[in-house]
């Protein structure tokens, strides 16, 4: 008889402590909660008990916790290094069976789960011959209720109803992807216009022949082999934009750039440690990429230790699309950059007006990296929207919105569909003669699945999802930022980059025509998205209010400063400047109704523009 999950089990999630990783295993208790079963998350004394289980006090430890909370299903998480994951895993399972809390010898566990990385599952699930079922992440909510057998009755109405819209687009995607039809899908023919590919070519010429045209969005990807030996590198990803400049799917390519040519640019490197990515570190080099690219696009990160020059150099040797800043971001706090919040904001400000000298775009690449750290939804949102104030005010005519969906994954697709919405709309009410915001989506940084044929159905689904943000404008989005299906195992070459620019194309083809034909046209539940989407909408609006009250000169360094310190912006799983920003990190935030937000200490919402006004 198979297993199946009784109604009086009571969860205990638990994970060792040197795996910070702890907002899958909050949003997995809460959507067990919300199916009305009682889920205990170990504390940091099971975490230690856990790391070190072989000690008698620390089983002793654990063994109350679960003998206490008369916890039946136990959920083991670790993120790390798949050796690590399956001895720490394998210690804990042998000292549950030595002291016989297991089922099988009368004890009170009737079953141990484990979440980790895929080759973790995949050792978890040869030594302990398929006994113990595994998660690898890519599970949507419904699927990983499923697979804990949970009673179909017991799942709540809203989880069912509102995960609709997933369920309908991944069988979309599956039926795309089995059809074959992307395999047959040819590049658009080439853009005729007189400054195309030349030196004097820009982002928004393209747009607007593109938009003439009324053809598929423009295609972007990242771009950038690894290889410890730099001239390597170099001459490999210099073949690789021959290479997708000659098949043509290609419009935009981003430079995968290490983090070395990111902080050290057209310094001495010597022994330094490359970091990952194209070792770029003279304008010889980026000229070079320039030629080999075209009649491609071309963008690059910014620097992080001296932005405005680098600004420059990039105009001058790459005529740089459009420039890529984060204010808060790529600093001391993240480890990405040398200087601290402060400094980074003035100098990519001083940066603003650079670029606007030039009449660039500015792409603010801000908003997921507060999700990244558990930021809450309205977070996302708010910090978007006042990346955009700052930008227009400071001179900048043209702005790349980027929405990263699927951030983190376990968001329902109507709540991506309602933070990309809200955005749209508070951007949109600030363009005018002199400011023009330019829409471009893309699949979120570990969405997909390290089963490529899941990972290509995934693509499918989440291309469909790009062209619901505006349903009525064919015309959008204008870029699509495609993150390659393989890139959950391995880095993108071009043939899967060209590959997965075929999946998208042939998915928002495929989606309009159904769409068209009435096959898919009532699959959002509108009423649902719109009430989402204005309570992004107006509560940004409330607090852009309460900044611009309270805060002297919000869009100034200092300002924007003052916002992140003063707790207005949530970052509750930031690693350094903890102490700095602690009004920042003391938030409680978790999934709630497929979106993320700021708990209070029962597991309910606390509203945004209360919370806000509080802190003044």
């Amino acid at each position: 008889m198979s297993f199946r999950i009784h109604d009086n089990d009571i969860f205990g999630l638990i994970r060792p402590d040197n795996d910070i990783h702890t907002l899958g295993i909050s949003s997995f208790a809460n959507i067990i909660e919300n199916c009305g079963y009682k889920v205990y998350i170990g504390d940091e004394q099971i975490a230690k008990a856990v790391s070190s289980i072989a000690h008698l006090d620390n089983i002793t430890i654990l063994e109350n916790w679960i003998l206490n909370k008369k916890i039946t299903i136990i959920g083991f998480s670790y993120r790390l290094d798949p050796q690590d994951a399956q001895i720490n895993f394998g210690k804990v399972y042998y000292q549950l069976k030595e002291k016989k809390l297991l089922e099988e010898d009368q004890g009170p566990i009737r079953q141990i789960y484990f979440a980790g990385l895929p080759e973790s599952c995949s050792r978890i699930k040869h030594e302990y011959n398929n006994r113990i079922p595994v998660f690898m992440g890519d599970e949507t909510q419904l699927e990983t209720l499923k697979n804990f057998k949970i009673p179909t009755e017991r799942i709540p109405k809203e989880i069912i109803e509102n995960t609709k819209y997933d369920e309908i687009r991944l069988d979309f995607g599956q039926e795309l992807i089995a059809s074959g039809k992307h395999n047959y899908t040819r590049p658009l023919p080439r853009l005729r216009y007189p400054n195309y590919g030349t030196a004097h070519d820009t982002i928004m010429d393209r747009i607007r022949e593109n938009r003439f045209g009324n053809r598929l969005p423009l295609m972007r990807a990242h771009v950038g082999p690894y290889s410890p030996n730099y001239r390597e590198a170099k001459e490999q990803f210099n073949s690789w934009l021959k290479a997708l400049s000659n098949t043509g799917y290609l419009d935009i390519v981003s430079i995968g750039s290490s983090q070395l040519s990111q902080s050290d640019f057209g310094n001495d490197w010597r022994d330094k440690p490359n970091g990952g990515g194209v070792p770029i570190n003279s304008e010889k080099d980026l000229i070079k990429i320039w030629e080999n690219s075209r009649p491609m696009l071309v963008r690059t990160y910014s620097g992080t230790r001296e932005t405005q020059r680098l600004a420059r150099i990039f105009e001058k040797s790459l005529n740089i699309c459009w420039h890529a800043l984060s204010l808060w971001w790529f600093n001391k706090i993240d480890g990405r950059g040398p200087h601290d919040v402060l400094t980074n904001l003035k100098n990519h400000i001083e940066t603003f007006h650079i670029i606007a000298q030039h009449n660039k775009p500015v792409e603010p690449n801000i908003p997921h990296h507060f999700s990244f750290r558990g930021g809450d939804d309205y977070t996302y949102v708010l910090s978007s929207y006042l990346a955009a104030l700052t930008a227009k005010k400071h001179g900048i005519k043209y702005l790349i919105l980027q929405v990263m969906l699927n951030t983190p994954k376990y968001t329902w697709g109507i709540q991506d569909l309602a933070k990309a919405r809200a955005l749209l709309k508070l951007l949109r009410e600030l363009e005018d003669d002199n400011f023009r915001v330019y829409l471009q989506p893309r699949a979120g940084l570990d969405y997909f699945s390290p089963n490529m044929d899941k990972a290509k159905v995934q693509l499918a689904a989440v291309s469909a999802m790009m062209d619901d943000i505006e349903p009525d404008n064919y015309n959008s989005p204008d870029i699509i930022h495609v993150v390659s299906y393989c890139e959950a195992i391995m880095l993108a070459t071009p043939a899967y980059i060209n590959e997965s620019i075929q999946i998208t194309m042939a998915a928002i083809n495929e989606y309009r025509r159904l769409k068209k034909a009435g096959i898919y046209s009532n699959i959002i539940d509108e009423e649902e998205a719109e009430t989402r989407t204005r309570s992004l909408y107006i509560a940004a609006k409330k607090i852009r209010n309460i900044i611009e009250t309270n805060i002297a000169y919000p869009y100034t360094p200092l300002g924007l400063y003052e916002i992140f310190k003063k707790g207005i912006l949530t970052a509750p799983y930031l690693w350094e400047g903890r102490e700095e920003f602690k009004n920042a990190v003391k938030w409680k935030t978790g999934l709630y109704s497929g979106g993320i937000h700021v708990l209070d200490e029962a597991g309910q919402p606390i509203d945004p523009v209360i919370r806000i006004k509080n802190l003044f």
